[in-house]
């Protein structure tokens, strides 16, 4: 049959196209999303959620502003889960997700996992899925991990006649070592050990075989011999090696400025170091020193990804995100803006994720040697972790700026501590 086109049966056709009733689309789902640190992940979030929202047309990811630190964060969310106005999506250190999950504020990602088969397929081992783990639920997966390193100025090594290439591996070697590049005079300093926090110090007292409670949570674990020999290398590292009392931030500034000689603080540090060193001095990377080779072991410092929405909908939109953040394609975009390592074994194993990248980067690969060591990052008991953490922060404070020794800071330390715990 032949259909002849006039200007009548065209303008007719067109009038019909007009009066058509439309289809209404439906509005993509919302999320809002939390995360910390931002010095650190703020490309990296930027960028994970431009590529899910390129490929999840049906889904809005919306970041809230992020919180300074980890503690921020955290405080954040326990306020406004108060008047229900919690993100649906929230990035916590993994020593707090105890207490998020505590106050019943986690959905539950196990049934969500179970319902797409087995995890491992997707690159979750259940060590990495033990990250997340709280309360006795999947409270979280985990996103980033870190472990502490030592980032070194080869080239004040040099110029005070050490050799770089030669790892140093005992505190004491590191001391001595120190105190030959202070010597150097011109504002130089050895070394400085970034002290604030408790994951930090955790770093040296786990290295030393130590704790930071008994396994049953009943007595302070850092009162006895490992905690005197942590608290004792800040000393030694101040009066003997010349580590200044410098203040977070300023400490990572003199390092890049080229005035420091060894650097102690997570491997999340390094591509902001790569960024900001330029030509300033050639860097390379050390593995943490054990105090104890035998029982030494290393926190793991980083963040998980925990679901908070009420919504059904906000609920399953969160968890489609979280999950590409974590896939082996989300978490090849997180170790390379980061230096953090991977939470996804299929990321770790496969060249076309991070398998070349670690053969083109070995300075990444530090972290990723220490990973055997590796134990969870310790929260304390209770709702009073944020508080504790400052008292650790005070007490190592007084030791590095010498106005305590170690003795009575370490006595007041737990003492303090042992006052914040919840009673029996």
């Amino acid at each position: 049959m032949t259909i002849r086109l006039t200007r009548r049966t065209v303008l007719a056709a067109a009038a019909g196209l007009v009066a058509a009733p439309r289809v209404a689309l439906a509005a993509p789902v919302e999320i809002d999303v939390h995360y910390a640190m931002p010095a650190v992940y703020k490309d990296v979030m930027d960028r994970l959620a431009a590529d899910f929202m390129a490929r999840h047309a049906d889904i809005k990811v919306t970041y809230r502003q992020a919180s300074a630190g980890y503690d921020d964060g955290t405080q954040l969310v326990l306020r406004e889960a108060v008047t229900g106005r919690q993100p649906d999506l929230t990035f916590q250190g993994l020593n707090r997700l105890r207490v998020v999950t505590e106050r019943g504020l986690a959905v539950d990602l196990a049934p969500l996992l179970k319902a797409e088969g087995d995890s491992a397929k997707f690159g979750y081992t259940p060590e990495l899925l033990g990250l997340g783990k709280a309360g006795g639920i999947q409270s979280g997966l985990a996103f980033a991990t870190s472990n502490p390193i030592v980032f070194v100025n080869a080239d004040l090594f040099r110029r005070a006649g050490l050799d770089p290439d030669r790892k140093l591996t005992t505190w004491d070697e590191i001391i001595e070592a120190s105190r030959k590049i202070s010597a150097l005079g011109d504002g130089i300093h050895g070394a400085y050990y970034r002290w604030q926090g408790d994951w930090i110090y955790s770093a040296l007292l786990f290295g030393f075989g130590g704790r930071m409670m008994s396994e049953d949570e009943r007595e302070i674990g850092f009162a006895g011999p490992e905690g005197r020999a942590s608290m004792t290398v800040l000393d030694r590292l101040v009066r003997e090696g010349g580590m200044p009392a410098l203040a977070g931030e300023a400490g990572a500034q003199a390092f890049a400025a080229g005035k420091v000689g060894m650097y102690f603080w997570s491997t999340a540090f390094l591509r902001q170091a790569l960024n900001s060193l330029g030509s300033n001095f050639k860097l390379t990377t050390w593995e943490f020193p054990l105090g104890d080779k035998a029982r030494g072991r290393l926190p793991t410092g980083g963040a998980a990804g925990m679901v908070l929405a009420k919504d059904p909908a906000k609920q399953q939109a969160a968890y489609r995100f979280l999950r590409h953040c974590t896939s082996p394609e989300g978490t090849a975009v997180m170790v390379k803006g980061t230096g953090y390592v991977p939470v996804n074994q299929i990321a770790t194993e496969d060249p076309r994720h991070l398998g070349d990248f670690y053969r083109d980067n070995p300075l990444f690969m530090t972290g990723v040697r220490q990973m055997p060591i590796m134990v969870p990052w310790y929260a304390f008991p209770g709702t009073n972790g944020v508080r504790i953490t400052s008292v650790i922060s005070d007490n190592l404070s007084r030791v590095v700026e010498q106005k305590a020794s170690v003795d009575v800071a370490l006595a007041d330390m737990a003492r303090e501590v042992t006052r914040l715990l919840p009673r029996a």
